[in-house]
């Protein structure tokens, strides 16, 4: 179940951030108030990951999938693509995600 609250929170938190590029410096009501919810949500939902899963982990996932997510959304949606240091940065950090939930033991599975 921790898997699936850590994806919550994740899929929440890449929401909240991409509505806060939207929120023009929280000018727009709209997506400000996405921003906020989406935090919450996102927060709620890593802490409970947290019973099952340990908190460097927990963490590591959250903040690495999220890197990845976002520059994606970015890219696509914000018409800003990474240069191509970024790209390999980040295709770092997905592989340590990947690392850690293959071959950790410590990973909540």
């Amino acid at each position: 179940m921790g898997q699936i609250y850590l994806a919550i929170a994740i899929l929440a938190e890449v929401i909240a951030t991409s509505a806060l590029k939207s929120s023009e410096e929280f000018s727009r009501i709209g997506p400000s108030i996405l921003v906020i919810i989406g935090y919450a949500i996102s927060f709620y939902f890593l802490s409970l990951a947290l019973k099952s899963i340990p908190l460097g982990v927990a963490y590591a996932v959250w903040a690495g999938a999220g890197v990845a997510l976002i520059a994606v959304v970015g890219a696509f949606v914000y018409k800003q693509p990474p240069d191509l240091p970024a790209i390999i940065g980040m295709c770092l950090i997905v592989t340590g995600v990947v690392v850690i939930n293959l071959f950790s033991s410590s990973s909540g599975h």
